[in-house]
């Protein structure tokens, strides 16, 4: 299972990858449905199934606008048209999956992001990674162990 999501994250990377190319490129052919399908069926044999590599990019493609404000006070030293594209997909999909998707521990999540920087990205590219889904994830953590309900009061004497 562990490795099937692995794989479903490198399709899901691809992806993502194409179409921000093809998007810079303004490339009016391009189908995100389309060569979802494609990527997944070249790797059918090995997959059980896209609903997890579907959800991701669809998740990414529609909350790209709302991932980017989250990323960019974690990482003010590296404006978002500064970072390199294969890094900021790998953020964008590490950032949806810490958010929205079930299932699996934060960790794990922020591990994969990692191991896709080692792979795809640049030397540096898997640090800067690091840093920003652990960032993130402190951000996350402190926020959940702050109760809602209680307010703190200000002592007026």
């Amino acid at each position: 299972m562990a490795s099937n999501r692995h794989l479903g994250r490198i399709i899901a990377l691809q992806t993502l990858y194409e179409q921000d190319f093809r998007s810079e490129c303004e490339d009016k052919g391009f189908n995100l449905v389309a060569v979802l399908e494609r990527n997944i069926g070249r790797y059918r044999d090995m997959l059980d199934g896209g609903d997890f590599t579907e959800s991701l990019v669809n998740g990414v493609n529609a909350k790209e606008v709302e991932l980017n404000k989250l990323l960019k006070p974690i990482a003010p030293e590296r404006p978002i048209d500064q970072i390199a594209r294969m890094d900021l997909i790998v953020l964008h999909i590490g950032v949806y999956e810490l958010l929205y998707e079930q299932g699996t521990p934060p960790k794990v999540v922020i591990n994969e992001a990692v191991e896709l920087a080692k792979s795809f990205g640049g030397d540096n590219s898997s640090k800067f990674i690091n840093g920003v889904l652990g960032t993130l994830l402190k951000q996350i953590e402190a926020t959940k162990s702050t109760p809602k309900s209680v307010k703190i009061k200000k002592d007026n004497k």
